[in-house]
């Protein structure tokens, strides 16, 4: 298919675009073909009018954060592709107590302006590779918090391009899903609700969560975080390690060796490679503890 048309409109409207961009430098695994076209709207108007126009030509575009939960196929994408992260993504303090974010921003800086402004309940995301919109999409959490507990509103564009919102229970939030997951709207912005806090205990609460994820995680390899979703009364990590998988490779994916929760690119990996990683451990785990893993990365095909 020509997206000729699409990459034109974008330029005509002043949205900076690309062509076969590869996805392997906007995903955290470091892992993916070319996508025909790159768009990076830098207003919801823009946004808005791009996927309009891409409705017309009957494209399903591709929105992509940070791509920190995400392994996108070797072949690429064979689509447009829409980048939310925006530049310089804007970050609002509203009424005292409530955040007001870009989708494209990424968590930690929320979570830095969170702390500027003496407010709590964000320490878990800190150190969470993905963009804010990421986060709300999936519900994301750590360390015994989630989104779930801050977010109040998500204010999105629709299918045919036109602006709406989710408010509380609309939401949809439960473990690593979202009523966006299921619906198809592109959220844009993000609405946290907050509690004042003491900033030099909320700084030693995020510095203490890092650590703990450098000590714990691998961090210093490519990856998508935690490869599985926890199983109902069990640890993913647990089950992957009692199964003796940990440092277990398939070409250049490798089961952590600091973490089997996680699967890692330790420097060549394919997309294939993770993915007969990922079916081997789901089939290895179910045989020998009869649970069987559902993946929480999400595996984007063409």
């Amino acid at each position: 298919m020509s997206f000729d048309k699409i990459y034109d409109y974008a330029k005509s409207i002043g949205c900076p675009s690309q062509r076969d961009v590869p996805m392997s430098k906007y995903t955290t695994f470091r892992i993916g073909g070319n996508a025909s076209v790159m768009l990076t709207p830098t207003t919801d108007e823009q946004l808005a009018s791009i996927i309009k126009k891409c409705k017309e030509d009957n494209i399903k575009p591709f929105i992509i954060g940070n791509g920190s939960n995400m392994l996108i196929s070797d072949k690429g994408l064979d689509t447009v592709v829409i980048n939310m992260c925006r530049p310089d993504p804007k970050i609002e303090l509203v009424n005292g107590d409530t955040v007001v974010c870009d989708a494209g921003a990424t968590m930690s800086r929320v979570c830095n302006f969170a702390l500027e402004n003496g407010l709590t309940g964000l320490e878990f995301a800190f150190g969470i590779p993905g963009s804010a919109g990421g986060a709300a999409y999936m519900n994301a959490g750590a360390y015994g918090g989630e989104m779930k507990d801050v977010l109040v509103e998500c204010r999105h564009i629709d299918s045919d391009g036109n602006f709406g919102s989710l408010k509380g229970e609309e939401l949809g939030l439960a473990y690593r899903t979202s009523a966006y997951e299921h619906n198809g709207y592109i959220i844009t912005t993000l609405v946290m609700k907050l509690s004042k806090g003491n900033k030099d205990e909320i700084r030693a609460k995020m510095q203490e969560l890092l650590q703990r994820r450098k000590d714990k995680q691998p961090l210093e390899y490519p990856s998508a975080g935690s490869t599985f979703k926890r199983p109902e009364g069990y640890f993913a990590g647990a089950l992957i390690e009692e199964c003796g998988l940990k440092g277990y490779s398939v070409g250049g994916a490798q089961v952590s060796e600091k973490h089997a929760g996680f699967v890692i690119n330790k420097g060549d990996a394919s997309a294939k490679d993770v993915l007969d990683l990922i079916k081997y451990i789901q089939d290895k785990v179910l045989s020998e503890k009869g649970v069987m893993l559902e993946p929480e990365v999400r595996l984007i095909e063409e």
